[in-house]
């Protein structure tokens, strides 16, 4: 009898976990509008461009290795042929500022950006910049590009831009001092996962911080800037730090476990398309997203100004971003 209330609990579970998933509800039109999509080539990043190729939209997919089959997917599922693939890599800063040039050259106006790209399980790597490898992908790479695609933005007249946080947001130590220096040993790094854990959790932070300070300073432009948490989803990075941070022999059965009760890509994308899609939400900027409502508890980092406003400032630095590129 064990066996069958063992199952009957875990279906239990699943439908609780489906019957509160958020999901986007909204059908307004997006022809006419462009996306960009960083990560945009699979996961949640796919289902996003995806779910904003099948409103009509001209979306632009961004990431380091993004192949002609992704753009033929979304074309041939949506029967919208506006898709753009370009690659660049969030680990160089220099990188970044090639592919915002060439956008910025080659694009009349953006009028949603999503910056979804993320990644883990680096260990103490640092980039050519001096940057940890896991902040740099997951924030300050995307705070530059924002940065060098304002202008983009504001040629829209009514721009949002969204940031993909994490609930593990709320499991940081950032301070001004770990904002670029993890101070964790190798053995940390690369038997415990301590210090990977703790890099993406921070990293995750920062994207709440930055949105909220993007928010403040692009209100006047009509930019609307907020963030979201996608919940426990099953993609890709989630197995990644399983192989590099666990026993080889266990991955597989605890994925194929516990991956039963994340959410599919499909599903951790619907907050990001509530957020860009959704025409209530317009004029809603600086405001914190789960399962497609508005989140009331922040981080408690979040809550001090003058910290969230050195690590704008410090990150603008390690960014080397110049006067006439502030905001």
């Amino acid at each position: 009898m064990f066996v069958y209330e063992l199952i009957l609990i875990i279906i239990l579970v699943k439908i609780c976990f489906k019957l509160t998933n958020g999901i986007c509800k909204s059908n307004a039109s997006l022809v006419g509008k462009t996306a960009l999509v960083t990560g945009g080539n699979s996961g949640i990043g796919y289902h996003t461009a995806l779910g904003l190729a099948s409103r009509g939209c001209r979306v632009i997919i961004a990431s380091r290795s993004c192949s002609v089959d992704v753009k033929n997917n979304i074309i041939q599922h949506t029967n919208n042929p506006n898709v753009v693939i370009k690659n660049f890599d969030l680990g160089s800063l220099a990188s970044i500022r090639r592919f915002a040039q060439q956008l910025n050259e080659e694009e009349e106006k953006i009028d949603i950006l999503i910056n979804n790209s993320g990644s883990g399980g680096f260990g103490n790597k640092f980039t050519e910049d001096g940057l940890h490898l896991g902040m740099q992908v997951n924030h300050f790479g995307p705070f530059l590009l924002t940065h060098l695609l304002i202008g983009l933005l504001k040629k829209s007249g009514s721009a949002s831009i969204i940031f993909v946080s994490s609930y593990l947001s709320f499991f940081n130590n950032l301070s001004l001092e770990n904002l670029n220096n993890p101070y964790c040993s190798e053995d940390e790094s690369l038997i415990s996962g301590t210090c990977d854990a703790m890099t993406y959790c921070n990293s995750k932070v920062c994207n709440i911080i930055m949105a909220n300070e993007f928010a403040e300073r692009l209100s006047k432009f009509g930019i609307d800037v907020n963030s979201l948490n996608p919940g426990n989803v099953r993609t890709p990075i989630f197995l990644i730090f399983l192989q590099q941070h666990c026993l080889q022999y266990l991955i597989k059965p605890f994925y194929d476990t516990f991956g039963f009760f994340l959410k599919t890509p499909f599903e951790g994308a619907q907050t990001t398309l509530h957020l860009a899609i959704s025409n209530k939400l317009k004029g809603t900027t600086g405001k914190h997203y789960w399962d497609c409502v508005q989140f009331p508890i922040i981080p408690s980092i979040i809550k001090d100004k003058q910290i969230c406003s050195k690590i704008w400032t410090k990150s603008q630095e390690l960014v080397r971003l110049a006067r006439k590129e502030e905001i």
